[in-house]
């Protein structure tokens, strides 16, 4: 049984009804369970891993594995698109759409269950990508060991792009990420009395002025950077001298050395805040699994190429983005290709008003569906 576009559709705007953030998608789950249980179930194997769901399909040669992985979480935003079937969960949406990442896969999922493949797949339902490095944590728990993959296949909605368009590169589809968690502690006091205090308001200023070189300075100028500092907290009222600045940003990269040097350049910064005005310093660099998204030459070059010559479908070759997908680690361990699935809307990924255009559901189906076949027939494992 091969779901139609209206059972996708339908799928689609139960699962936008539910969204649950990291780690926490039991209903999510146990929907998604219920469709995959719903399949022919012949040459399907199932196991689920906290929230994660793994399936596997028995190919006629098992010599080899394409993998393919969507995620399932939501964002914690309140949704504001009116929508007949807005999310039932306060505080909760699918605004990345996942959602959308989520139907499709179970799409192409009920072709090859349907249709047995030349080669082992393996469907990874994944957890926690926005907010705990599900991909990273599931690929360490050793629970995909058994099925493991030999490439890899992923998507992200685009809602720049026109429903139903892919959009590809080799190279860095997308940056890598870490977050910055940095305090500054030293001596509070009186406003009137500042050589008997030790004013961390100072020494945060000093931090965030010097940060502003990284990037001009240490990182090459043909490729790219960014570290942002989107919070500042020092003292509670204008006549005390805070003894206390936390200071909190992102590190943006499209390769991982940059990421550390970045990293590096920020940690020796803040150090030397630190030592000059006499402070105690507590600092997180935390990058877990978001790892820049670097796409395997050989399966890029081949998504690409069937993609740019299929007449039902619209190809672009895209540039790099600086967001970031915990797809990154597993693309790390496993050879393979992320995209993105044009959903033409007018507002952004994590917008509280995104609503991504249905038509893209069934258009991304179809071409994706149709590699898949294409480069189970063309590998000769």
């Amino acid at each position: 049984m091969t779901l139609q576009e209206n059972e996708l559709i339908k799928i689609r705007r139960d699962l936008h009804q539910i969204p649950e953030i990291g780690l926490e998608e039991y209903e999510t789950s146990d929907y998604l369970l219920k469709i995959i249980n719903g399949l022919p179930q012949e040459n399907l194997e199932i196991k689920r891993w906290k929230t994660a769901i793994l399936v596997h399909l028995n190919g006629e040669n098992k010599n080899y594995t394409i993998g393919y992985r969507t995620d399932i979480d939501g964002l914690p935003v309140e949704e504001k698109t009116g929508l007949p079937f807005s999310s039932k969960h306060e505080g909760r949406m699918h605004a990345c759409g996942h959602d959308i990442h989520m139907t499709v896969a179970l799409g192409i999922l009920s072709y090859f269950a349907s249709h047995r493949p030349k080669y082992n797949m393996t469907f990874i339902f994944q957890p926690a990508e926005e907010n705990a490095s599900g991909g990273m944590k599931l690929y360490q728990s050793g629970e995909l060991d058994e099925w493991m993959p030999d490439e890899i296949y992923a998507l992200h909605d685009n809602p720049q792009l026109p429903a139903g368009t892919i959009g590809c590169r080799k190279g860095t589809l997308f940056a890598g990420t870490c977050e910055i968690h940095v305090k500054f502690i030293g001596k509070s006091g009186h406003a009137a009395y500042p050589h008997q205090a030790n004013d961390m308001v100072v020494a945060g200023a000093q931090f965030v002025n010097q940060i502003q070189t990284i990037v001009s300075r240490n990182v090459d100028p043909i490729q790219s950077g960014v570290v942002t500092l989107g919070h500042f907290s020092a003292g509670t009222t204008g006549n005390v001298i805070s003894g206390v600045c936390q200071i909190d940003g992102t590190i943006r990269a499209l390769t991982q050395e940059n990421n550390l040097l970045i990293q590096k350049r920020v940690r020796t910064i803040a150090e030397g805040i630190a030592h000059s005005f006499d402070c105690e310093l507590e600092i997180d660099l935390h990058q877990g699994g978001y790892y820049p998204v670097e796409n395997d030459d050989n399966t890029t070059e081949a998504f690409i190429n069937y993609m740019k010559n299929e007449d039902d479908v619209d190809f672009v070759e895209t540039l790099p983005a600086m967001t970031g997908e915990d797809f990154g680690y597993l693309i790390s361990k496993i050879p393979g290709t992320m995209f993105w699935l044009g959903v033409d809307s007018p507002y952004s990924l994590h917008s509280e008003y995104l609503a991504p255009k249905e038509e893209s559901i069934m258009l991304g189906v179809n071409a994706i569906t149709g590699y898949l076949k294409n480069r189970q027939e063309s590998l000769n494992k």
